[in-house]
């Protein structure tokens, strides 16, 4: 089956429209680079759209009727937005649910050390990537620092032009010739990606400046034996680059060291995302798996009109890492919070909150792999995902024999053919690389225990899990129009 590439498909409007949209995404993307800060993004954007926060309402002692909006927040690091329908919500909701957590690197909770003059944060990566990738980049510093006090303090350092940048090195290439010989695992070891982040010793000394010590005898004049003064001299100097580093968090952000211990601090790459080709139909960027499908998500959540049954979109943190904790989506956020909606529509029952999630269907907005000419054996060129072609759907994930996957069954594709035909969506299906080589999951999965019909489709990503990653503008656009067109559209 042979299917036109999307860019053809497009008049000079559509071309317009692509270009605008890919322009607010890459501000979406500069202003979202974490889990927090998208959370921070969406609950803006929502606002604006007149979505009101869902304690707020039972709070308020309110209620919830057909075309109200409401979004909840929890830990701010997942959210879950409602747009109340036509139909009684026990008949189900059409629900489109991404993630916001990307691969990158998480600072310890006890980081800062000096090794022979330099200071480096200590970190443990997060999620799947090749560590090699993040060496000798730029690197800027996202998160939160919690003091007892409970005052919180957040750091973006790196983003602007005048910030400076962190970095990992790596063995210089006229030194490299065992390093060279190791697998690409092994090039880089994990406990090897500690970041730089300073060089120069703090200067201590008297506050007049002279930098000598002050012995507290009663001759200002006075020293001490030459003994006492290079045992004095040996203390001043060990960690003084540490002692540097820990006198600007202190001056700048009232931080102390022990202050790590409450902190939540994501190393990630520097720098904005970016049009790419000279034809610029692509877009090269940070996390991109999964924010370009929790964005498209977003803006067809915040354009559809009313709709018969009450719509939704999810968007939810540990994926990279199976999902797991408060904020992931095997934890009950989600499920309470549709019983909290229900409450106020006044629907609630268990039974009913049973029936809503066993009769909604999702839509599982998360990418797929591109096929990359220069790699050309690891995929299915008849069953792979290609840039420019439209929104991908993947029937099923998994590994090898789909294990660990969702496997959406065919009336439920038919059922979504026909909306996104209906619709003119350009749209794909494809696997996951070729069969045996490798694989993949997503959170479908999980919303599909409740017996919810699931599917995976969003974008297919070129550099899936590297520092940068690729995207097609075209693809981007069409998959907030398939979004769009499936929250409007009926369920089985």
């Amino acid at each position: 089956m042979e299917k036109k590439n999307t860019w053809e498909t497009y008049n000079e409007s559509q071309l317009r429209e692509t270009d605008v949209f890919a322009d607010q995404y890459r501000s979406f993307l500069d202003a979202a680079k974490t889990e927090r800060e998208c959370v921070d993004y969406v609950v803006n954007a929502a606002e604006e759209k007149g979505y009101r926060e869902l304690q707020t309402v039972i709070k308020e002692g309110g209620s919830l009727k057909k075309g109200d909006k409401v979004y909840a927040v929890w830990m701010n690091k997942s959210v879950a937005m409602f747009r109340i329908g036509e139909k009684p919500m026990a008949e189900g909701m059409n629900i489109l649910g991404a993630h916001i957590d990307s691969p990158r690197l998480d600072v310890k909770q006890n980081p800062l050390y000096e090794d022979e003059g330099f200071a480096y944060l200590d970190t443990h990566y997060y999620g799947g990537v090749k560590k090699y990738q993040w060496v000798t980049i730029p690197l800027s510093l996202h998160g939160v620092i919690v003091k007892k006090d409970g005052t919180t303090v957040e750091l973006n350092i790196g983003e602007n032009e005048d910030d400076p940048v962190f970095f990992i090195s790596d063995l210089l290439i006229h030194l490299a010739q065992e390093q060279l010989e190791k697998k690409a695992s092994k090039v880089i070891e994990g406990e090897a990606l500690d970041i730089i982040v300073g060089n120069r010793p703090i200067v201590l000394g008297k506050e007049d400046g002279s930098g000598q010590e002050d012995c507290g005898c009663e001759n200002a004049g006075y020293k001490a034996d030459d003994v006492s003064n290079e045992k004095k001299d040996k203390e001043r100097a060990r960690d003084a680059v540490k002692k540097g580093i820990l006198d600007i968090l202190k001056k700048n952000y009232g931080v102390e060291e022990e202050d790590f211990l409450s902190a939540e601090l994501e190393v990630v790459p520097a720098g904005k995302a970016r049009e790419a080709g000279l034809d610029r139909s692509m877009l090269l960027a940070y996390g991109q798996d999964d924010r370009v499908c929790a964005y498209t998500s977003l803006r067809a959540m915040l354009e559809v009109e009313e709709t018969d049954r009450t719509a939704c979109c999810l968007l939810v943190d540990k994926e990279e890492i199976g999902s797991v904790g408060a904020t992931g989506m095997q934890s009950r956020f989600f499920e309470n919070m549709v019983a909290e909606v229900m409450n106020l529509t006044g629907e609630y029952s268990e039974l009913n909150v049973r029936r809503c999630l066993a009769s909604s269907c999702m839509l599982s907005s998360d990418v797929s792999s591109a096929y990359d000419p220069s790699f050309a054996s690891s995929f299915d060129k008849k069953n792979v995902a290609y840039l420019g072609g439209g929104m991908v759907f993947n029937k099923f994930t998994g590994a090898r024999g789909k294990s660990g996957s969702n496997d959406a069954n065919a009336e439920y594709l038919a059922h979504i053919r026909k909306i996104f035909e209906e619709e003119n969506i350009n749209f794909q299906t494809a696997e996951l690389g070729r069969v045996d080589l490798g694989g993949g999951g997503t959170i479908a999965y999980i919303l599909a225990l409740y017996g919810m019909n699931v599917i995976d489709c969003g974008v297919a990503v070129l550099n899936m899990h590297a520092p940068w990653e690729a995207t097609s503008k075209a693809d981007v656009f069409e998959t907030k129009r398939g979004y769009e067109a499936f929250l409007k559209g009926a369920c089985l």
